[in-house]
């Protein structure tokens, strides 16, 4: 009796609830939050496949990603049940997602057109040439005055450009009136809204200004710039505000999680952005670096967007709510972070889990020398070049894998260093600490050698989901939901932890210029001039060294069989 009484007690004092879901680049996560204390009290997370169908290809399955979502709403709704939380205190639901991956679905029959293309992805690397080539001067900067982005195989546009060209399926239904566009947040809100029958197909603005179609400055769809990608604006969603009611859920009785239906999704945000919010970075000049998949430093610079002359994006941190301003971010975006423990773990097989890398590292605590630039998917930020390719040099006999993970957690840290430089530089004003967040951080020889590397301290907070929090924070805080306060009074203290730089400003120096001249070893290693075989495959000729090879071979063959004959 007084158990189940105590169990009653316990649920009053909960109060409200808000969960979150995160769909990130290799996992899927549905978190539910105390709305008045911030606590995570359950979760559940499911992979992500990613398949490679072709070199520098990207692409994740739509239909699998959406399950993954339901699977974990069921599977934490299970968890809350066994600790006795009521389910129906799950006042508001917020979405947040990896940025930028592309689909296209049919609105009639609600099938997607073809599988998400992945923000990593290089296949549109000809498209973005061949659009720098028609800008003048060649600029790759030619739209940052409207989007503040660079012209890039980053971002939505030239992907979506790609289905429509190369995708039947998706030519077609673009021409008969069917298609619908979205980000993966677009994609789930419509489908979890209703789908075919009735669903809401928007984005929020973050997740927008990862377009390049997307003014942010006027907070809109541009018309000039969907004309310069040729794309009709009747596919593209409705653009909302990060934190207010966009539709109510509506899911099959016979799941677990049946009794989210009717609960409004209130809250919207791209995953690095719901991150911002997540660590309370409110005020202009907080900022915060997030290492997941990829690493994403953002900094709050206010209500007016600066634009960088230093590499660095223009995009915005977040909308509050409709009749809130937008406030902006500086980016600096790194397409390899987690990615390459991964590429450790799979192609080379020199570790079996994430884990082992730490300790492989800390045998040896040094690289020995060897440098390891992760340009898989070419360099992001601050360089924007597509044609750079993945090295490792310094290597010595005396070389083995742990120097190589050691490598690759200090490249983490090198391009982190790369980004901050920028970011002191755009604005003079040097940041004093980083705050950090994301997968990785529970390697504390990766923050360690961060602080090291900065030369300034790293602040991780002790519950690492701060992606997910931001999420739940706008959809608690929304317009007709209300159960979340965001005025800085109410925000609760995080607890953190501190790592402090532990060694001389001029080994750490030293270690940079080294990484510098490693970085300047792997630029300009692919060009794609395309080739035209109707399918943007580019030919051996499109590598420059190899084509030259190749051409020098057979001048040498034919000069060999020339002077054989003359011999003769």
């Amino acid at each position: 009796m007084n158990g189940t009484m105590a169990a009653s007690s316990n649920r009053i004092m909960l109060g409200p609830l808000v969960a979150a879901i995160d769909q990130g680049t290799s996992s899927t996560r549905f978190l539910v939050f105390n709305a008045k204390t911030a606590e995570l009290l359950s979760h559940h997370q499911v992979e992500i496949k990613q398949s490679f169908p072709k070199e520098g290809w990207v692409e994740e399955d739509p239909k699998e990603i959406l399950q993954s979502v339901y699977e974990c709403m069921d599977r934490t709704c299970e968890k809350l049940t066994q600790l006795n939380i009521d389910i129906s205190n799950i006042k508001a639901i917020g979405v947040t997602n990896q940025r930028e991956t592309t689909l296209v679905w049919d609105k009639e029959t609600g099938e997607p057109l073809y599988n998400a293309i992945v923000w990593l992805d290089l296949r549109t690397q000809s498209t973005v040439e061949r659009l720098i080539n028609k800008t003048p001067g060649r600029n790759k900067n030619h739209l940052k005055h409207k989007t503040g982005l660079p012209i890039s195989t980053y971002f939505s546009a030239v992907k979506l450009r790609w289905l429509m060209d190369n995708v039947e399926k998706v030519h077609e239904a673009v021409l008969s009136h069917r298609a619908m566009f979205g980000t993966v947040d677009s994609w789930l809100i419509w489908c979890l809204t209703g789908g075919k029958k009735g669903g809401v197909h928007c984005t929020d603005v973050t997740n927008a200004s990862r377009t390049m179609l997307f003014n942010i400055h006027t907070m809109d769809w541009d018309p000039e710039l969907c004309k310069y990608f040729d794309i009709p604006m009747e596919i593209l969603p409705k653009v909302r505000s990060s934190s207010e009611i966009y539709g109510l859920m509506k899911i099959s009785s016979n799941l677990k999680s049946g009794p989210l239906t009717g609960v409004p999704i209130s809250g919207c945000l791209g995953d690095q952005s719901a991150a911002l919010v997540g660590q309370m970075c409110f005020k202009d000049g907080q900022a915060k670096n997030t290492y997941g998949t990829g690493c994403f430093l953002l900094k709050n610079v206010g209500t007016k967007p600066v634009m960088s002359d230093h590499g660095l994006l223009t995009t915005i941190a977040y909308k509050l709510g409709r009749d809130k301003p937008a406030c902006y971010a500086l980016e600096g975006s790194v397409a390899i972070a987690g990615a390459v423990v991964r590429w450790l773990m799979d192609n080379l097989g020199i570790i079996q889990t994430s884990t082992e890398l730490e300790k492989l590292a800390a045998d040896v605590g040094t690289s020995y020398g060897c440098y390891f630039v992760p340009a898989f998917s070419g360099l992001y930020a601050p360089y924007w070049e597509p044609s750079a390719r993945g090295i490792i040099c310094g290597l010595t006999q005396f070389t083995n894998r742990s120097h190589l993970a050691f490598a690759a957690l200090e490249a983490v840290c090198f391009q982190t260093r790369e980004i901050l430089d920028a970011m002191n530089q755009d604005s003079g004003i040097h940041l004093s600490q980083l705050q950090v967040d994301g997968g990785m951080t529970s390697n504390r020889l990766l923050m360690q050698l961060q602080a090291d590397i900065l030369c300034i301290p790293v602040v991780k907070p002790s519950m690492p989901e701060t992606t997910a929090l931001g999420a739940a924070m706008a959809a608690g805080a929304a317009e007709g939901v209300s159960v979340w306060s965001l005025n800085p009074e109410d925000l609760t203290e995080v607890t953190s932890e501190r790592f402090e730089p532990q060694i001389n400003p001029e080994e750490s120096e030293l270690r940079y210029a080294r990484w510098k001249k490693a970085v300047q070893r792997a630029m300009n290693w692919e060009t794609t001039e395309p080739v035209n075989n109707g399918n943007e495959e580019t030919s051996i000729f499109s590598s420059v060294p190899l084509g030259f090879y190749i051409l020098g071979s057979m001048f040498m063959l034919i000069g060999a069989k020339y002077i054989a004959a003359g011999q003769k």
